[in-house]
Order: C-alpha cells, then sequence, then structure tokens
C-alpha cells in the first residue's frame, strides 16, 4: 500500500504516443484502486481517462494528465486533468453531441466521459488548446458527494 503522502501528489505524466496512453491507463486504476474505488468505478475512471487521453493525442497533438488523488476529505477521489496545446474546440456544445467526429470513430468519446464522471469541465478556445478535468469520487464510502448530472 503506497503511504498517504505519496497518494496526495499531483502526477504528471505526458502523452505524446500510444504508449504514454497505456502508461496514463495502468496509472488512473492503480491510483483509483489505492483510494479504494470499486472495480465498476475504476473501469469507468479508466475508460474516461483512455478517451480523454487518446483525444489529447490525435486531436491536440500529444500534451499532459495531472493526476491529483483527494484523500484529505470525508470521500477519497482523483482529478485528472488533460491538458494539450493544440487547436482548440471551436464548438464545445457540438464535441458534446454524442455521434460527432472529426477523428472517425463513434463520436463518443467526450460525452461519454462526462457521463461516467461526477465532475467534468472544458476550458477550451480555438488556437489556444484544450484542458479537460474530470473528478470521479469514490461511491458507496460515507460522505460521497452525490453524482450530479
Amino acid at each position: 500500500m503506497t503511504p498517504a503522502s505519496e497518494l496526495a501528489a499531483t502526477t504528471s505524466l505526458p502523452i505524446g504516443s500510444d504508449a504514454d496512453l497505456a502508461w496514463v491507463r495502468h496509472q488512473v486504476r492503480r491510483i483509483a484502486a489505492e483510494l479504494g474505488f470499486g472495480l465498476v468505478q475504476q473501469t469507468k475512471l479508466v475508460t474516461a481517462a483512455s478517451e480523454l487521453a487518446r483525444n489529447t493525442l490525435v486531436h491536440g497533438g500529444g500534451g499532459q494528465v495531472r493526476i491529483t488523488p483527494s484523500t484529505d476529505g470525508p470521500t477519497p477521489g482523483v482529478r485528472l486533468a488533460f491538458a494539450d496545446t493544440g487547436p482548440g474546440i471551436r464548438d464545445v456544445e457540438l464535441a458534446m453531441t454524442d455521434g460527432y467526429t472529426t477523428g472517425g470513430g463513434l463520436g463518443l468519446g467526450l460525452s461519454g466521459a462526462k457521463r461516467l464522471m461526477d465532475e467534468f469541465t472544458i476550458d477550451t478556445a480555438p488556437g489556444r488548446g484544450t484542458v479537460v478535468t474530470v473528478t470521479a469520487w469514490a461511491a458507496g464510502m460515507p460522505g460521497a458527494p452525490a453524482r450530479s448530472r
């Protein structure tokens, strides 16, 4: 088990290759497990992280993710902030529409990640890059925040 002081530290990981995507998934799962997330919660978190990391790589040209565990409140949680310096998102509302894609995929990356997480924000502008921040709280634990939809 990881010491609490080490678990509370923010980890920054680069996203510049497919190998980095696998490492991001591995680290997110490891941290979620150490925070007490159940298997289903871990899977949701890793799925969202995988989608957002791939978007960072493919659409943003690469970037980084900052993984910040929260261990000081009544409920453990983890915040993931995916940042790139790519072209930004011109129309966030359109990008959040199920089925909308610019990359030939299913168009469920952003909207799917939002549904899987407790908190979701996008900070973007054309020519300025994008930061997508998501937070998940360990469900079923005393003091767990209600899921916002």
